[in-house]
């Protein structure tokens, strides 16, 4: 792989770990919010609630914007932009102000999926594109794990808003470097706005953003509710949950490394070949949330838990892969944003069913709930991959 490659990935993946290194600052910071200006649980939820709120809100705006005026401008503006949000949070003199950042921070990170993956499809090869995709989505898992570590880390040492002024500093400095060092293939072109009305007529993609839901549904509500599980329902600590936590965050990106190269190397048409991959995953993800609602021992939750990181938080990278075989490049900047909309949409309502069901029937509901949900995004992929895509040159190519 030559020079401009590496260069490509390493700028965009540095970019994708500043911005998640200041969007989950929120995340790690919940219990000195609750300090800081008495709140209660349900208060503190709402902090987060506005965090998300202003990520799907803009997602599919922004992402027009992108693909209209590039992704080195957008992404750039961007960090600056979540930069200054993570000053804003950090220095909310009051509960309302502190909601109004949290909105402002999570509709500048609305740039980083739809941007980061035109980047790669505007930079990168055919053939070399979804391993450099599975890279750079690691930087997410990477970001979120150092904003935790930053935030809770110095607020013991010097004061909670400390990794707060760091991640913003981290900001600054990489838009700048992002601004100064990427050279975007897609940037000062005659893009227009994407065709919305066109997309939802394209069925495969619609059925690909349909499945999303479920996708991310899984996801997130894995990631949010593994300690907790570990802790009742398996009977290890706390520090024991945070582990398990950790395996699934590092199996999730080997996988999207190894299913990124797979889609790279393995033969066949990259629309069959990358969906099929997809769904292997997708089949193994279910099968594995009945194997952790069976589990009955640490070590057997420790093993379940990184199989399920490497199958459920493996698969974004090849969701956008796949995306990419069934949408134009000039396209792919709002259908990317579409498609993380229903992967966000997915996160805000499983979780609390989630919830419901471990405090009423026990954790074995729950999870044979995301078994049942990932059932059905199995049959809708599978249904996808029999469509073809009403386009005649994809962002992915051979």
């Amino acid at each position: 792989m030559d020079r401009s490659y590496w260069r490509t990935v390493s700028l965009v993946s540095l970019w994708q770990v500043s911005a998640s290194i200041c969007y989950y600052t929120v995340f790690a910071a919940t219990p000195f919010f609750r300090d800081e200006f008495g709140l209660s649980r349900l208060s503190v939820g709402f902090v987060v609630t506005a965090l998300t709120l202003g990520y799907a809100v803009c997602l599919l705006p922004v992402g027009a914007l992108i693909d209209r005026f590039g992704e080195k401008r957008s992404l750039t503006l961007g960090l600056v932009g979540l930069a200054a949000g993570v000053v804003m949070v950090a220095g909310a003199p009051t509960y309302a102000l502190l909601l109004a950042a949290a909105f402002f921070l999570g509709s500048m990170y609305a740039s980083a999926i739809p941007g980061t993956n035109k980047a790669i499809y505007d930079g990168i090869p055919a053939g070399r594109q979804n391993f450099a995709l599975g890279i750079k989505q690691v930087g997410v898992t990477a970001g979120s794990g150092i904003s935790a570590l930053l935030v809770t880390g110095l607020a013991g040492v010097l004061f909670w808003q400390a990794g707060f002024l760091i991640a913003a500093g981290v900001g600054f400095v990489v838009a700048l470097l992002f601004a100064l060092l990427y050279s975007g293939a897609g940037d000062g072109g005659a893009a227009e706005y994407p065709d919305f009305r066109r997309l939802s007529r394209n069925r495969p993609y619609r059925v690909l953003v349909a499945a999303g839901f479920f996708l991310g549904a899984a996801l997130f509500t894995t990631t949010g509710y593994t300690v907790l599980y570990v802790e009742e329902d398996i009977g290890a600590s706390v520090a024991f949950g945070g582990v398990v936590l950790a395996l699934v965050q590092l199996f999730g990106s080997v996988g999207r490394v190894v299913t990124g190269w797979l889609s790279d190397n393995l033969p066949g048409d990259p629309q069959t070949r990358i969906g099929a991959i997809l769904l292997v995953q997708v089949i193994a993800g279910t099968v594995l949330f009945v194997v952790v609602a069976a589990t009955d021992s640490a070590l057997n939750a420790a093993i379940a838990f990184s199989a399920l990181g490497f199958f459920v938080l493996g698969n974004t990278g090849i969701y956008y892969s796949y995306m990419a075989t069934l949408v134009t490049a000039d396209e792919m900047g709002g259908a990317t944003a579409a498609g993380q909309l229903s992967l966000v949409i997915g996160s805000v309502v499983a979780p609390p069913a989630f919830g419901y069901l471990a405090d009423t029937v026990g954790y074995h509901g729950s999870w044979w709930l995301l078994a049942a949900g990932m059932g059905l995004a199995v049959g809708l992929l599978f249904y996808a991959v029999r469509l073809e895509p009403p386009i005649d040159e994809p962002a992915m190519q051979e």
